[in-house]
């Protein structure tokens, strides 16, 4: 990631894709990301499939017929979205060190009830709540 950002989407390039205006997303997802939006976000994240798979709801049979068909579904390819939301706002906290980010990721957190930021992000309201943490990490709130 890098730090000319291509608006507020920017993060869709973590699925490797192109195209970063809300538009666009709204119709990539409705069409179903290709296959190879998982294997970015594996890369980028550097975590085993198992995780990835587990954060973005895909048992792996389910993800071996996507990997045959070429194509997510709409709902699993905005689960897919969020990971990658989840995972470059991870990043801006930690300035762009993967490790850090992805580190804090798998770790509980006290201001998450315990739980990690990657098992409360698998839902929309959870991905708020991990990126309301990291916004009050991000201006030295840290309860």
């Amino acid at each position: 990631m890098n730090g000319n950002a291509p608006g507020p989407h920017y993060f869709a390039g973590l699925l490797g894709l192109q195209v970063f205006e809300w538009p666009q997303l709204l119709a990539a997802i409705g069409r179903g990301l290709p296959y190879a939006a998982l294997e970015h976000l594996r890369e980028n994240a550097a975590l085993p499939e198992e995780v990835v798979l587990r954060w973005v709801q895909l048992a792996r049979r389910t993800a071996e017929r996507r990997k045959r068909e070429g194509r997510f579904q709409p709902d699993e390819s905005d689960r897919l979205l969020r990971a990658a939301r989840i995972l470059a706002k991870g990043l801006e906290l930690f300035e762009g060190d993967r490790q850090q980010a992805v580190e804090w990721l798998l770790h509980e957190q006290p201001a998450l009830g315990g739980s990690t930021p990657l098992e409360v992000a698998r839902t929309e309201v959870g991905a708020r709540e991990v990126e309301n943490l990291i916004g009050r990490l991000e201006h030295g709130v840290y309860s």
